[in-house]
């Protein structure tokens, strides 16, 4: 592996931890037992080199990242994995659902229907998660 590369990585690993802690840490080790490759491309190219640019901050990012997923309609998977990560990195409830709101205008209620329940999900595992803690 060339230095340039390793930069990549080590940038692309130091924005999945920030963005999402251990659980995005652990979804690319699963993803690495089954497919390597694909995993070492979605820590390099997604993290590693869009992520990690300055030109907007990750709670930014994480806004857009929602939209997008809103409209595309077919990853609630990784709109719960992102809207868990916003909650994370300071976005509120209300922020969240107001993206989502917003997207029913260009995506359509049954895409925008979708990501609220995606978002339903993520919430009630986020208070799952603080009663856990607290206890």
């Amino acid at each position: 592996m060339s230095d340039e590369h390793e930069t990549r990585r080590q940038r692309g690993e130091a924005a999945l931890a920030r963005i999402h802690g251990e659980r995005g840490q652990g979804y690319v080790e699963q993803l690495r037992a089954f497919a390597p490759e694909f995993a070492d491309m979605l820590v390099d190219f997604p993290y590693g080199d869009i992520y990690s640019r300055p030109g907007l901050d990750p709670k930014s990012r994480q806004i857009a990242t929602i939209a997008a997923l809103t409209i595309l309609g077919e990853a609630s998977h990784e709109l719960e994995i992102h809207i868990a990560s916003s909650l994370r990195l300071g976005l509120t409830r209300a922020e969240i659902l107001e993206v989502i709101i917003q997207m029913a205008v260009y995506g359509g209620f049954p895409r925008a229907l979708t990501a609220l329940a995606a978002a339903r999900v993520a919430f009630d595992a986020a208070d799952a998660e603080a009663v856990k803690t607290q206890s």
